[in-house]
């Protein structure tokens, strides 16, 4: 996939990333609080979602879904905008909030020039989370409180 081009009406413009692939990066200084951009796509619903993005064994996942509930998910590599370049930290400058059905990136703290945009996935599998499962969704975001994978803690 390809990044598009900076949209000069946004604070940030994607680029090339250390953490992964693509990344969003703050053009300007970003307050917290801000509403930065809808997390965009195709409105699935989990067993669509499940179909189309099956697990594969000892493959490392990647996708583009974003749940909203339990019934609907956004593929946002279908239709979908430059939110889904925001890269996951174990140590976020940025939230995704669920409001009326739809997911918006907001910023959590005040954002510096050249920063790169990110927020927790804390992606939580049904299963335990075990030592190969959080070898399956790695996190290289290189911040001090790294846990090393993508999935939240379960509680």
């Amino acid at each position: 996939m390809t990044a598009q081009k900076q949209d000069t009406s946004r604070p940030f413009d994607v680029r090339r990333s250390p953490i992964q692939g693509h990344g969003a990066f703050a053009t300007q200084v970003i307050p917290a609080g801000v509403r930065l951009i809808e997390y965009a796509g195709e409105r699935l619903t989990t067993a669509q979602s499940d179909a189309r993005y099956p697990d594969v064994e000892g493959e490392r996942h990647h996708t583009y879904l974003f749940a909203i509930d339990d019934d609907v998910v956004i593929d946002a590599s279908v239709g979908g905008n430059d939110a889904r370049w925001i890269n996951h930290s174990c140590d976020p400058n940025c939230d995704a909030v669920i409001e009326d059905g739809r997911i918006w990136i907001e910023t959590i703290r005040d954002v510096s020039p050249g920063e790169e945009l990110a927020y927790d996935y804390a992606y939580v599998l049904e299963e335990r989370h075990t030592p190969a499962a959080k070898r399956k969704f790695p996190c290289h975001c290189g911040a001090a409180t790294c846990r090393s994978t993508i999935l939240a803690k379960k509680r």
